[in-house]
């Protein structure tokens, strides 16, 4: 390696290239254009005496090399930050940084809105970026890793261990369906429940049971899933046009069924309700900002519940 001098900003360049395989990412992450980018690569790729990243298809990937650097460059990055932003408080009232969100879209109509009320009504200067989590590159762990992601919020059954995890709330599941739907009120048995054609929302791995199968399970039941959709906002419109049953959370069925000719009835036999937690890396575990940020969802999912 060349003895030049290797100055925070290119240590700051070089992980992020590394940890998002992206020349367009990198600038668009770091507010640079992408021939300043380019530059730097080069000049990283002759310190380096490595070409760092190199095409795969249609996408780059990390040399070998360059994959020992991940961590060092990380832990440069920390040390400089740690120098030159020694500050252990953060005030909301006057910060102008950006806040990214990890969530599930049935989190939308309930959850979604009430944090950002709060947001910024404490930061009125900062932003907040909601992003789903289909659509975070490489999983919302890496997102949390590379530090792309603050926070996420879903309601797994097994989280991550290696992550930093706080319960919120819980929330019951049950049964939505139309207001005349051939199924009367009250006569949703599990015999019923189990012939009927059933709607689902697949929004990760389209191979494996979700949350709710598997808790349905748990209680002796099974579905019939006929029609599958990417987004839970999709699902409300469909059943009032179908006799499919969806099976979710209250919180979520409970809107709806005041915008939309839809009525709920309980999951036959019960069944365990679902945690929402947050989640959160290890990088940011002590961070001010951060530990703000989680106090705020915290705090909303306490006045939710008590609601």
């Amino acid at each position: 390696m060349s003895k030049e001098i290797i100055d925070s900003h290119l240590i700051k360049v070089l992980h992020t290239l590394l940890t998002e395989s992206s020349v367009s990412r990198t600038a668009t992450l770091l507010g640079q254009s992408q021939p300043t980018v380019s530059v730097a690569l080069r000049k990283l790729r002759e310190m380096t005496g490595d070409p760092l990243l190199v095409r795969s298809g249609s996408r780059m990937v990390p040399t070998s090399h360059a994959l020992t650097l991940i961590d060092p460059a990380a832990q440069a990055l920390s040390s400089i930050a740690a120098i030159l932003h020694p500050t252990t408080t953060f005030d909301p009232a006057t910060t102008n940084r950006t806040f990214r969100i990890g969530s599930p879209d049935y989190l939308d109509v309930f959850f979604v809105p009430a944090i950002v009320d709060a947001f910024h009504s404490e930061a009125p200067g900062a932003k907040i970026e909601f992003k789903h989590l289909m659509m975070v590159d490489g999983g919302y762990e890496h997102g949390l890793e590379s530090g792309f992601l603050d926070l996420v919020i879903g309601n797994w059954r097994t989280p991550p261990e290696h992550l930093h995890l706080q319960p919120l709330c819980k929330d019951e599941l049950v049964c939505l369906m139309r207001a005349a739907h051939p199924i009367k009120p009250g006569r949703l048995t599990q015999a019923v429940y189990q012939e009927a054609e059933h709607l689902a929302v697949t929004t990760y791995n389209t191979t494996a049971w979700g949350t709710i199968d598997v808790e349905l399970a748990r209680n002796g039941l099974s579905r019939t899933v006929t029609t599958t959709l990417p987004y839970f906002g999709m699902a409300p419109y469909v059943l009032v046009r179908s006799n499919l049953l969806f099976t979710t959370t209250r919180a979520l069925a409970t809107h709806y069924t005041g915008l939309l000719p839809l009525r709920i009835e309980p999951v036959p036999g019960g069944a365990q309700p679902l945690t929402y937690y947050q989640l959160w890396h290890d990088r940011t575990h002590r961070s001010a900002a951060a530990m703000w940020l989680r106090r705020l969802v915290a705090n909303v999912a306490k006045n939710l519940l008590e609601t």
